[in-house]
């Protein structure tokens, strides 16, 4: 079995746990959390996913984290559960799963917005108006940004991508170019 359907194994377990609990945005944001912590520090994640660390001590450790991020009993178990299983390296895979699973509960499309430059709040919010009268779902915008797009946007929304960068459009001329010679 592939990580990609284990990753999915584990989201759709704690995704049905939390939903039975009523408790789905707080326990996917307290697993993202903590799949952020982990991926924020070399040292942690080495620990928790070394075999030469005893379980009592990952287990310690995965509560001591736990509890300096707030995170609730459910999400907790979820993940001590991955710690004893020496399932912690699926971290970040399980969180985006989970992440999906509860956008698409929640009628979510999430967009990334990539910029040259920060824009202003107000862009965002005009952008996120425009793309939910298309999508007809509530759409949450991740914002990136990448200098060599040199100006304009570039939009991500699942398979469906809107280049509007000055990079993008020198591309499409250059292509156009090279092909009418």
């Amino acid at each position: 079995m592939s990580r990609t359907q284990i990753a999915e194994r584990y989201a759709r377990a704690v995704f049905e746990l939390a939903v039975e609990a009523n408790q789905l945005a707080q326990i996917t944001s307290q697993v993202q959390g903590f799949a952020d912590a982990v991926a924020g520090s070399t040292e942690l994640r080495s620990v928790l996913e070394s075999p030469v660390v005893a379980e009592a001590a990952r287990d310690g450790l995965i509560k001591d984290v736990a509890a300096r991020l707030g995170t609730g009993p459910l999400a907790l178990n979820a993940l001590r559960m991955m710690g004893a299983r020496r399932r912690l390296g699926l971290l970040p895979e399980v969180a985006r799963a989970l992440t999906r699973l509860s956008d698409d509960r929640a009628g979510v499309f999430r967009a990334t917005v990539t910029s040259a430059k920060p824009l202003p709040e107000d862009y965002y919010q005009r952008l996120a108006v425009e793309l939910e009268k298309r999508t007809r779902r509530k759409i949450v915008i991740e914002r990136k940004q990448d200098p060599s797009l040199i100006a304009g946007v570039v939009t991500r929304i699942g398979d469906h991508t809107i280049d509007g960068s000055l990079k993008g459009r020198l591309a499409a001329l250059e292509r156009a170019l090279l092909a009418s010679t």
